[in-house]
């Protein structure tokens, strides 16, 4: 979460330097609720308090208003094609999503004429 608020923060900065203002919080989306809790959560607790600078970094973000995390389901989560080993069906549905599609497998759907 740290190093995609850093590349986020480095993206509002950019459009701040082409005069495109962005005002309103970026949307981060994380799959891992216990993470999302805890960035968002200003008290410390017990099992807590050994957290690294990284999620201070994402609570300071999020209670300035510049960064706002999301929830995703795993299951929609895209970013796993990349980082995981899916089965079949995950793996198919995930490609659906990014538009990708098999160039040896020619789907001729919709390109011919009735």
């Amino acid at each position: 979460m740290a190093s995609t608020a850093s590349e986020l923060m480095w993206i509002k900065q950019l459009l701040a330097d082409l005069n495109k203002e962005h005002e309103a919080p970026m949307k981060m989306f994380c799959d891992n609720q216990a993470a999302r809790h805890i960035a968002a959560n200003h008290l410390f607790h017990e099992r807590t308090k050994h957290i690294e600078v990284d999620c201070h970094f994402i609570r300071e973000k999020i209670q300035l208003k510049q960064i706002e995390t999301r929830f995703v389901k795993s299951e929609d989560q895209l970013a796993d094609i990349f980082t995981k080993g899916l089965s079949m069906k995950a793996c198919e549905n995930i490609s659906c999503k990014l538009g990708l599609y098999d160039i040896y497998n020619p789907n001729l759907r919709g390109s011919v004429e009735k």
